[in-house]
């Protein structure tokens, strides 16, 4: 058979792609050496098949025996899933069968989409059951599964995202990748059951150029992500590495509303706190100065827009346009505690109340939404929810936008002595940016789930604010704090997103930073005590004094209890990393020993299992797990290969399709 090679025109970059290259899915890594797809191609594959779900029968697959809440999710599926393990690795062999690999998280949306689509549609279901061992995996999970595979569907086609589909050879070495896809045909656009039947035919007649060139690839990034000290080298100092990050960070910096790059727009926390550091001592420089001005304006600008809650508090997940007016709704974890610390490092550097304000906001919404009683932190809340007016259907946003209507109806009162006689509603909308018609553009809303619907974001200050009704400054807050506490109110009645309730070791970690640093800075008691009793579940349920080892994760039971799986995922090199951090800073807020004296021993304890003696530097996982066909450190991955200008793509098996 004569194997043809099918190309899509990629519309951003005018270049033709490769059939199985393709991808359309919005929960993207944060790439910025390539340019994934355009987004209107994105959009326009995702929304061409979303209406296009069956009704599934109820199945029952080997996921039932999971906790993982991503995992769950497709227990009912009519595919054969089987977790990542020996038993499908064993399958795959016995059966000589290839392996799909999806990997994703239960709060991401295009994951949802994926599942609805194609996971339960009885048809696919068979091709992937009787064709493939199917392994699902939680990215979250398994980060050194994901990290792999992801690194080689950035390298063959030129970025990446979740849902991750991966095809593997028995012995789990990937031949074929991408990322959401539809599950038919549109135009020139494969769906799955196409990508299937394809993958079937050259596994059958075109396997060993299929198998060679997969190797090949496989070969160019062990290469090309292998990185290790010369000897011979001096490394560059400190200051000029620094120099270089700011020059960097400053090229891409937006000037009107903060942060870096176009839409969309993520938080990076960590770029933040660099550019905070790098003022720190750089102060009497222009650069110094320069720095700090984008960290503040960043900061503040984020504070204001709708990606931060203004009515239940905490961020979401990035913005879709440049102003960070409309968000992804997902919220997650990490984000919260990278910048609960952010912003309190904010509030120290300038005496700003505003950042002082915002850090305990983001830890109030995660002490009442994502707290478990044990101490723990759970890992998420969906973007996606059932509307308040009823229905089925899951819409991103629906918890959390609102029409002018529901605000006028909820806030009805005149407020005495404003000027034209107006009521509470109308200096809140004046204020939060509400709108008629919706505050949502068509190009912010290219899918229309948010026709007719406001994101708040404040519009003006509160002075002026007080001055355009003719008020005071305290009067002004009064009615705004009190119009927040009604919405949030209403809001808790309507049907919640799902959580995350898994809860992560280095997650956690990355939680006890911020209650005890902002516990810390602001003297409060109330905070520590929290963070104490974040240090004390971690000890309790993550850590096997037995093994001397961190556990990955655990699960909130359906009693209510902490759950641990059989036998545990053990930690990670961010697991160790993050509360080893997060130790230090509680032994730097309470003087307490115990808490560095096993910062020390988990140190210890970090450079046994993950130091590389040989090149230096810390391996991301146990370079001891014959699974984990890439041995990669913190940063590495297939950006360094296209740095390197390595010909990666030159040898794609994607193309022999």
């Amino acid at each position: 058979m004569q194997s043809t090679k099918i190309m899509i025109k990629n519309m951003f970059c005018s270049k033709n792609i490769p059939l199985y290259g393709i991808s359309g899915v919005t929960n993207v890594t944060q790439n910025k050496h390539f340019s994934p797809f355009c987004s209107s191609l994105f959009m326009s594959m995702a929304s061409e098949g979303e209406g296009s779900s069956s009704t599934p029968r109820r199945h029952t697959n080997r996921l039932a025996m999971e906790r993982s809440p991503y995992l769950l999710q497709h227990a009912h599926n009519p595919v054969d899933w089987y977790p990542w393990g020996q038993d499908a690795f064993d399958k795959a062999k016995n059966e000589d069968k290839p392996i799909f690999l999806s990997v994703g998280y239960s709060t991401c949306h295009w994951c949802h989409v994926m599942e609805r689509e194609s996971f339960e549609d009885e048809e696919i279901g068979k091709i992937l059951s009787d064709n493939f061992v199917c392994i699902k995996v939680d990215r979250e999970e398994r980060p050194d599964v994901d990290k792999v595979y992801m690194t080689f569907v950035q390298a063959t086609c030129g970025g990446g995202g979740w849902p991750m589909s991966v095809w593997l050879t028995p012995d789990l070495r990937p031949f074929i990748g991408g990322t959401y896809f539809p599950p038919t045909d549109h135009a020139r656009r494969p769906g799955l059951k196409t990508v299937l039947t394809r993958i079937m035919e050259q596994w059958q007649n075109n396997r060993p150029t299929l198998e060679s060139s997969g190797e090949r690839i496989l070969e160019t990034l062990k290469n090309g992500t292998a990185v290790a000290a010369n000897p011979g080298e001096s490394p560059p100092a400190a200051p000029d590495v620094a120099n270089r990050c700011f020059q960097q960070l400053a090229h891409s910096y937006e000037e009107e509303y903060g942060g870096f790059r176009d839409a969309p727009k993520f938080p990076t926390p960590v770029n933040l706190m660099f550019l905070m550091s790098y003022w720190s001592v750089n102060r009497t420089t222009s650069e110094g100065v320069e720095a700090l001005q984008m960290a503040l304006h960043t900061l503040r600008m984020m504070a204001l827009g709708g990606i931060h809650d203004h009515v239940a508090q905490g961020f979401h997940r990035y913005s879709t346009d440049s102003s960070w007016h409309v968000p992804h709704f997902e919220k997650m974890l990490y984000d919260q505690a990278q910048l609960a610390v952010a912003y309190i490092t904010a509030s120290q550097v300038s005496g700003e109340q505003l950042f002082a304000d915002v850090a305990k906001d983001i830890l109030l919404y995660v002490s009442r939404d994502l707290s478990d009683k044990s101490g723990g932190f759970y890992s998420a809340e969906d973007a996606d929810s059932v509307s308040a007016s009823g229905g089925t259907e899951k819409r991103e946003g629906a918890f959390c936008v609102w029409t002018a209507s529901e605000v006028r109806e909820l806030l009805p009162d005149v407020v005495e002595g404003a000027t034209g006689a107006a009521t509470q509603a109308d200096i809140f909308m004046h204020h939060y940016g509400v709108k008629e018609l919706g505050n949502v553009t068509p190009e912010q809303d290219p899918h229309g789930e948010l026709q007719g619907q406001n994101v708040l974001i404040v519009r003006y200050s509160v002075e002026l604010t007080a001055a355009r009704f003719g008020i005071s400054v305290e009067k002004a807050n009064e009615l705004l704090a009190s119009a927040r506490t009604k919405m949030a109110e209403v809001r808790n009645s309507r049907p919640r997103p799902h959580l995350d309730t898994k809860m992560l070791a280095s997650w956690n970690g990355l939680m006890l930073s911020a209650y005890a640093g902002v516990g810390a800075v602001l003297g409060d008691k109330a905070l520590l005590e929290r963070a104490v009793k974040a240090a004390n579940f971690l000890k309790e349920h993550l850590w096997d004094a037995e093994r001397q080892t961190i556990l990955r994760s655990c699960y909130r039971g359906d009693e209510m209890e902490v759950q641990q799986i059989s036998p545990p995922i053990s930690g990670f090199l961010d697991d160790y990393a993050f509360i080893i951090r997060g130790l230090l800073d509680m032994y730097e807020a309470n003087q307490q020993p115990e808490w560095l004296q096993w910062a020390e021993e988990l140190q210890l304890r970090q450079d046994q299992l993950f130091w590389d003696d040989q090149g230096g530097g810390y391996f991301c996982s146990d370079p001891s797990d014959s699974t984990i066909l890439l041995q990669l450190k913190v940063g590495e991955g297939s950006m360094s290969l296209f740095r390197n200008h390595d010909p990666v793509t030159q040898d794609n098996p994607q193309t022999l399709l």
